[in-house]
């Protein structure tokens, strides 16, 4: 999981007014404690497990705490496991690893931001509740969708001046700004009618000019990702093999990205072949002279998918 990728989904959240609702949601929610026997065979929790911590958070040359966005990265990692730990123990499981990464004086600034982080997330739930909802469709659009995003960033803006420096708010949240600010100037100019197609091509072509490196980085990777693999697809249709589409991707990406690509094509065309065996083994089932039971066809799809895996099974029966 990588948290820079949820910026892609913080428009419609705070369009629909859901970003810190859902927060909230999950928190009122919280999972009955673990009991002290119970082993701990996943990640800190499960929806987690085989990622790894977002965040390059670090100190400078004199132990202060670096303030960043990869900070908020860091705390939103373990914030999205609310519903399947508590926030009590979320909390402590970030300070657990604040004090893995820092020395103890950054650590101790950053735990103190946590705080901060947290308390402002709360007061965001009360300021959303009382902002005006964005026109549901077919209803009178008392506030547009750009008009109602622009006031809850507006809203999210004010608020964060609550509980952070002006040094803190730049650091965490300057990156996530301009990208969502450009975002919501897009909606702007896409729901204007008084523009011509003209005029509206030149008003994106503007805000293109405008827009800051990283946030230009971030709108152009899943254009780039697509076009590297419909050149995979094209090589791999004219023969190109494992090796040579490794190769494809690594110098377009880089080495260790080309090697979880390749892990990806590795475990879907496994899937593909379980599928396609399953298929076969069920028609020869279903064709045969009396109708298989429903232990016999939960027995044929135990053996080649994990209980998760079945939950997919229907789109191919």
């Amino acid at each position: 999981m990588n948290a820079k990728n949820l910026k892609l989904g913080l428009l419609v959240m705070i369009a629909c007014g859901g970003a810190a609702s859902v927060w909230l949601a999950r928190a009122e929610r919280e999972p009955a404690h673990r009991t002290a026997a119970e082993p701990n065979y996943f990640a800190f929790v499960r929806s987690m497990d085989g990622t790894r911590p977002d965040g390059d958070i670090r100190q400078d040359a004199a132990d202060q705490l670096v303030v960043n966005a990869e900070l908020g990265h860091l705390f939103d990692y373990y914030l999205a496991g609310l519903g399947e730990q508590s926030l009590a123990a979320i909390q402590a499981e970030i300070g657990r690893e604040l004090d893995r990464r820092l020395r103890p004086t950054a650590a101790t600034q950053a735990k103190l931001l946590l705080e901060h982080y947290l308390q402002y997330k709360r007061a965001l739930v009360d300021v959303e509740r009382g902002l005006t909802p964005a026109a549901a469709a077919g209803s009178a659009p008392a506030v547009t969708p750009a008009a109602a995003a622009r006031q809850r960033l507006d809203a999210m803006q004010r608020l964060r001046r609550d509980y952070f420096t002006e040094q803190e708010i730049a650091g965490l949240f300057a990156d996530s700004d301009a990208y969502d600010s450009d975002a919501i100037a897009r909606l702007e100019i896409m729901a204007d009618t008084s523009l011509t197609p003209e005029q509206r091509k030149q008003k994106l072509a503007a805000l293109d000019g405008k827009l800051p490196a990283s946030v230009r980085e971030d709108r152009e990777a899943p254009t780039r990702v697509l076009r590297l693999e419909e050149s995979v697809q094209q090589a791999r249709a004219k023969g190109a093999d494992d090796n040579e589409v490794y190769r494809l991707r690594a110098a377009a990406l880089s080495p260790a990205a080309a090697a979880r690509f390749a892990d990806l094509d590795r475990e879907e065309a496994d899937w593909q072949r379980r599928i396609s065996d399953y298929q076969a083994q069920r028609k020869q089932l279903m064709n045969g002279p009396a109708a298989p039971s429903d232990a016999a066809l939960q027995q044929l799809r135990d053996a080649a998918f994990t209980p998760d895996e079945q939950k997919r099974l229907a789109a191919y029966e």
